[in-house]
């Protein structure tokens, strides 16, 4: 399980996904590929708070609480984002960054 993988090796791929987010997010124009971006941040954050509360504190959850409130907190931003990107592409017919100076005022 959990216990046979050294923490040092999840905290690798929880980095590798949020620099993966990161890096889409800087330097993509689409605004879902964005979004999808923001996603993998979270969930490499989530990947670091259920492994280092499984690791310091295994008779715990506080980890794993936290976890589940960042993805409701997730599945909110995605859906007011998708419900402005609805609205953008109605409007503009672009979901492109640079496109997009309707609500820059």
């Amino acid at each position: 399980m959990i216990e046979d993988i050294p923490l040092s090796h999840i905290l690798i791929v929880s980095t590798l996904i949020f620099f993966i987010g990161v890096y889409g997010f800087l330097t993509r124009k689409n605004m879902i590929t964005m979004l999808i971006s923001v996603e993998l941040v979270l969930n490499a954050v989530n990947i670091n708070f259920v492994a280092i509360n499984r690791y310091l504190y295994p008779e715990r959850l506080e980890g794993h609480f936290f976890a589940l409130f960042v993805i409701g907190i997730a599945a909110a931003e995605a859906a007011v984002a998708i419900a402005i990107f609805i609205n953008l592409y109605r409007n503009i017919r672009s979901i492109d960054v640079d496109e997009v100076t309707e609500m820059k005022y």
